[in-house]
């Protein structure tokens, strides 16, 4: 639109409107404003860009708290958590006996829908768990449309990363999806370009090499996206057995979706111009104790091991040991009031113990010595076991302040529970926990790490 007026001299000067975009980032489900919220918004604002969504975009992409691994440390700290799906409930409600190879611990889920990851995001999340296998990631990227400063319109989008892996493969597969894909009063989105980026920044060892499949397009203005039955493409990356680190052959990686914009018809634009979802952080192993000629790739997030104190549930005396452990320390034996057992909370995972073999033994050891200060010599009468919280098979067991494991004595000393309980229940929860480890590859050492959550 051009607008006219007479110079002094008498000729007609002409005189553009000045169209301007604004963007901004945030979790998926931002809320668009109407045309009359917008106005009123900017108004407030005395201009200033309209805080449609939070601006979310380090430089380096950003990672949610649950992350292990040496991708843990690679990005600034986001200092959020992920949004986490509940355990398998099959695990607490179906017999031992049930269970086709003899651990309660059900499949983990290797698929994961848009619609599922949409409902698992909400609308303040940035990043869904729904498995080791099963994640996604997700922004939203909203513009408040300008004409001579004023808002007249406003658009959104949502950028979906969901990440998959089959079972038993090294092929993670990312399916990307646009969605929410609305807008409002007058826009420019037939000429404003989006274009996709993949890219793979880090690898941990360097030498490892990666191999990428599928279609990333080009950039595509929103209506011809919008216009699509099904907004999307899909990628995948596979990382070769043989490449890897230490005794279970292990790769990292950083994976990092993202998305840059343009605006096109005469409209400049401001604001973010890209924006990066929080990354995904695959990992490679062939670990032979996980079964799986040839290994096979998992997600690098901590996920919870699930135990039930509810009538029935054949763990119910190992869960409420460790309930007890976390909910009530002081009532635990040996004694300690300092008593703070990990494995709750992601920034405080337990880590899992298995090629030290004498290690392991050593936790047993210092447990049974509890369990015979504390309830005799004979305190497996009646069918009982000594059971220990964290596990024999993890780094903070009972011997972990031993000076042999400890040499510069910072471990904390009765760091642990331990507590004579009837065998089958004790039989119970080990089942589980091998089961867990197996299907969700947990890895030794502190490059993994799992969580204990007891209903």
């Amino acid at each position: 639109m051009a607008q006219a007026g007479a110079t002094s001299a008498g000729a007609v000067e002409v005189s553009a409107d000045v169209l301007t975009v604004i963007s901004t980032t945030g979790p998926v489900g931002a809320k668009l404003p109407s045309l009359t919220e917008l106005r009123a918004n900017w108004a407030q604002h005395r201009g200033a860009p309209s805080p449609l969504a939070r601006d979310s975009g380090a430089a380096r992409g950003s990672t949610p708290l649950e992350t292990t691994g040496p991708a843990a440390s690679w990005a600034p700290d986001a200092g959020e958590s992920a949004s986490v799906a509940d355990p398998p409930r099959s695990v607490w409600q179906s017999p031992i006996a049930a269970a086709d190879d003899d651990s309660p611990y059900p499949e983990p889920a290797h698929t994961l829908s848009a619609a599922e990851c949409r409902t698992g995001l909400g609308s303040d999340k940035k990043f869904f768990i729904k498995s080791r296998f099963a994640v996604c990631s997700g922004a939203s990227f909203t513009q408040t449309w300008l004409r001579n400063r004023k808002p007249v319109g406003a658009s959104t989008f949502g950028f979906l990363a969901i990440g998959t892996i089959p079972k038993g493969s090294r092929t993670m597969n990312v399916h990307y999806q646009f969605v929410e894909m609305k807008t409002t009063g007058q826009t420019g989105v037939s000429t404003f370009m989006i274009t996709p980026h993949v890219a793979v920044p880090q690898v941990w060892p360097s030498t490892a090499k990666t191999s990428t499949g599928g279609n990333v397009p080009g950039a595509r203005s929103f209506t011809a996206i919008k216009a699509q039955s099904s907004p999307g493409f899909q990628h995948s990356m596979t990382v070769a057995a043989g490449q890897g680190d230490g005794r279970d052959d292990t790769v990292f990686a950083v994976y990092q979706p993202s998305v840059t914009m343009r605006a096109g018809g005469g409209w400049s634009m401001g604001g973010a111009t890209s924006g990066k979802p929080f990354f995904l952080a695959p990992r490679w192993d062939n670990a032979t104790y996980l079964g799986s000629d040839g290994g096979a790739a998992v997600m690098s997030y901590t996920v919870s091991m699930p135990f039930s104190t509810q009538a029935g549930a054949p763990e119910r005396l190992a869960a409420q040991h460790i309930k007890d452990a976390y909910n009530s320390p002081a009532s635990t034996k040996p004694e300690n009031s300092k008593k703070d057992i990990p494995g709750q909370t992601a920034d405080r995972p337990l880590t899992r113990l298995f090629h030290d073999t004498s290690r392991r033994n050593a936790n047993r050891r210092a447990a049974i010595s509890a369990c015979k200060k504390y309830w005799g010599d004979d305190y497996a009468k009646g069918g009982k076991e000594c059971d220990e919280f964290p596990f024999a098979s993890t780094y903070q067991g009972a011997a972990q302040a031993n000076p042999k494991y400890d040499p510069q004595g910072k471990a904390p000393k009765n760091n642990f529970s331990a507590r004579p309980i009837p065998k089958t229940d004790n039989g119970a929860g080990g089942r589980i926990m091998s089961g867990f480890y197996l299907k969700n590859r947990i890895i030794d050492g502190p490059n993994d790490g799992f969580l204990v959550k007891v209903d």
